[in-house]
């Protein structure tokens, strides 16, 4: 805006300084003309009028606005005009800009009769092009000055609005991403700090449904393990000694048939066999009911054991593990959870991986106890969602402010549990 009030400065001066220049010059040509009017009735009236002229070129001189030149001599060439001033010389570029105009004139004098000379008429326009130089500098000073106000006024302003739209958009961040404790500085603007303040409403309303979320997850995993373990019980109970029972009873017809009975004899060994199978499925799904002996063994020794089935399902498979001793120091839920995310990351490892290597780590680190299972099989495929198995162990995750994740990182495929100590 201000370059633009300069650019039309500056052609308002290169429109109208000529014609000003040449109306301010008119009034003193028209005081010259008078000169030279009296000057030819004086030699016309005077005696000795070469005395009359000569006295009055002696009195006007050569070095003023006015002066007379004699017929036959030539007029002196003037130099560019050069304007000094106490801030410097008007620069050659004004002066093209200005465009003065050619000003000045020239009046006959006569004597006897005959043209002896010009009364010459040269106005000095310095002071005008030094006002006019001095216009314009206050001008492009005042634009430049004022330019840099309105840029410090303007960048002060916008710093004041954006650093709290910045601090709006973090808080924001924060709260997509689950952080509801730290809250957002209401400032700036009353449009911003009411947005601010109305996040900060909704960031206590979703803590608080979070807390009530997380509290619920809580209290259905608790219900989900006291079913499994009430189901436990029932299958070691009743379908224990069932089974137990039928396998004594097979054993004894096997020994009381007759050793010449081979077709009897097949059956029953037929059927031993079947409830020996069933008594090991009876265990298995005990195993994937509850985790037998952490209360007993502890934590640590429940996974070893549990890493020991698992070579034992796939001898192929080279499975190396780095368990926390400071395991057996936690109890509760979140033993529990530790068990199950390894036992059924395991499981998927057993069951679909392909893999050759695998890996498990369970360690506490400062207030977090971490969990990761890795396996170098196939990968998952990009648009995988999680299993029943991983939905159940996410959830249980959550329960306790937690969180699991999948990655594939250099070839090996990660399933990563972080769960803060203190919420078993």
């Amino acid at each position: 805006m201000f370059v633009a009030a300069l650019l039309i400065g500056a052609i308002s001066l290169q429109l109208f300084t000529p014609t000003q220049l040449s109306d301010e010059s008119a009034p003193s040509e028209r005081s010259a003309k008078a000169v030279a009017d009296a000057l030819n009735g004086a030699l016309r009236t005077s005696a000795n009028p070469q005395a009359t002229l000569d006295a009055f070129a002696q009195a006007i001189g050569t070095s003023g606005t006015i002066r007379f030149q004699p017929s036959g001599t030539s007029q002196p060439s003037h130099p560019p005009v050069e304007v000094q001033t106490p801030i410097g010389r008007v620069p050659r570029w004004f002066m093209d800009l200005i465009r003065i105009p050619e000003v000045g004139a020239s009046f006959p004098i006569r004597m006897e009769g005959k043209e002896v000379g010009e009364l010459i008429f040269e106005p000095d326009l310095s002071a005008d092009i030094f006002e006019k130089w001095i216009g314009f500098v206050a001008i492009a000073s005042s634009a430049v000055v004022l330019t840099l106000l309105t840029g410090l006024i303007a960048s002060f302003t916008a710093g004041a609005v954006l650093r709290p739209l910045q601090d709006l958009g973090q808080g924001l961040s924060r709260m997509r991403g689950g952080d509801y404790e730290q809250l957002i500085s209401p400032s700036g603007p009353p449009e911003i700090r009411q947005s601010a303040e109305e996040a900060n409403e909704l960031a206590r309303t979703l803590s608080r449904l979070s807390q009530d979320n997380r509290g619920l997850l809580r209290r259905i995993v608790s219900l989900q393990d006291d079913e499994r373990g009430d189901m436990a019980r029932e299958l070691h109970d009743e379908l224990g000694p069932l089974l137990f029972g039928i396998r004594a009873n097979t054993v004894a017809l096997i020994e009381a048939i007759p050793h010449g009975n081979a077709q009897l004899a097949a059956s029953a060994e037929g059927i031993l066999q079947s409830v020996e199978a069933l008594q090991q499925a009876n265990r298995r799904i005990l195993d994937r009911l509850r985790p037998l002996y952490i209360q007993e063994l502890g934590l640590k020794r429940s996974v070893e054991t549990l890493l020991q089935y698992a070579r034992a399902q796939a001898p192929g498979l080279e499975l190396v593990s780095q368990i926390d001793g400071r395991l057996n120091t936690i109890e509760g839920l979140l033993s529990q959870t530790v068990y199950r995310v390894i036992q059924e990351s395991l499981t998927n490892v057993l069951r679909h991986a392909r893999a050759g290597s695998a890996s498990v780590e369970a360690s506490m680190n400062g207030e977090e106890l971490i969990v990761e299972v890795s396996d170098d099989g196939i990968g998952f495929p990009e648009h995988c969602v999680f299993g029943r198995g991983l939905t159940g162990m996410q959830e249980r995750a959550r329960a306790l402010s937690g969180t699991l994740e999948l990655v594939r990182e250099d070839g090996w495929t990660i399933v990563r549990c972080r769960l803060p100590l203190g919420d078993g």
